[in-house]
């Protein structure tokens, strides 16, 4: 060693602290994927675009309890309401879901990700639920809104109550598969491409496209076509599983004997969704 050397105590020490699991970075994933789901955490324009969603959707609410307080008159039930919130839907989950998988892959922190022990399947999951909680929250927190409008001017008392929180439960339910149909299908389309752009144009496109097909099967001849046309397009699937399973919610299909295929194809959609989206980031973890 010569005489000019110098050897520095930069205080290096073991990391000594707890060692935390997997379900501790899925918890972490899932927690900054909500909150990046809204903008929390980020710049006032990535707020924009979700909250102007979301107010909306909350106004809607605002005003059918309103209305349905002072006149009494019930405009959209819960589950209807949902159907009513459809588009605006489409439109959070298409700036949604490129904020929570297609900038990770733009700024190629995805093998960052992987390098750690975190498996294909944690950051799908992570971001799928964050998803999925997200929109359950846009159509869930104002039908409580609705809720608590007309429970508080309940005429029948405690009955009356009794009978909004039975209305109100299995429309959260409802709600439950809108998000979860939607968030597979968008996630996978995002997963597609590191352009937001690209992906919200994609995830509006999917829609835009299968809708009209609806229409066309609805005004064929047969009866049996014009039952199975909902199975063309998400938001009518979604629509006829609702039907068959809440008859009450009077959304107004015609699934004949059919509504056990709505279901079917639902879970099977949601399925392929995932396996697919699963199948893209694990080849991602494997580069």
């Amino acid at each position: 060693m010569s005489e000019a050397s110098v050897i520095h105590d930069i205080g290096y020490q073991r990391y000594t602290g707890p060692r935390l699991g997997r379900l501790q970075v899925l918890t972490a994933m899932y927690v900054h994927g909500l909150r990046a789901a809204f903008g929390f955490g980020r710049s006032a324009k990535a707020k924009i675009f979700p909250w102007m969603v979301a107010g909306i959707v909350l106004l809607v609410a605002v005003i059918l309890a309103a209305v349905r307080a002072q006149a009494g008159i019930v405009a959209l039930n819960y589950v209807q309401f949902a159907d009513a919130m459809s588009w605006l839907v489409i439109l959070f989950v298409a700036i949604v879901a490129p904020e929570l998988v297609s900038r990770d892959m733009r700024s190629g922190v995805l093998p960052l990700y992987f390098s750690r022990p975190l498996r294909a399947a944690d950051y799908v999951w992570a971001k799928f639920a964050a998803l999925v909680t997200g929109v359950w929250l846009l159509l869930g927190v104002p039908q409580l809104i609705m809720f608590l409008g007309a429970a508080f001017t309940t005429k029948t008392g405690m009955r009356g109550v009794w009978n909004e929180v039975g209305d109100l439960l299995p429309a959260w339910a409802y709600s439950v598969l809108w998000a979860v149909v939607f968030a597979a299908i968008g996630l996978l389309i995002a997963s597609l491409t590191g352009k937001r752009a690209f992906a919200a144009g994609g995830i509006v496109a999917v829609f835009l496209m299968t809708t009209p097909v609806v229409g066309v099967l609805s005004i064929l001849p047969s009866t049996d076509a014009q039952q199975l046309s909902g199975l063309a397009s998400p938001m009518t699937l979604v629509a006829g599983v609702g039907t068959w399973l809440i008859p009450a919610s009077n959304i107004g299909l015609d699934l004949g004997r059919f509504g056990v295929v709505y279901l079917i194809e639902a879970l099977a959609l949601i399925a392929t969704c995932l396996l697919l989206l699963l199948a893209r980031y694990r080849k991602v973890a494997s580069l």
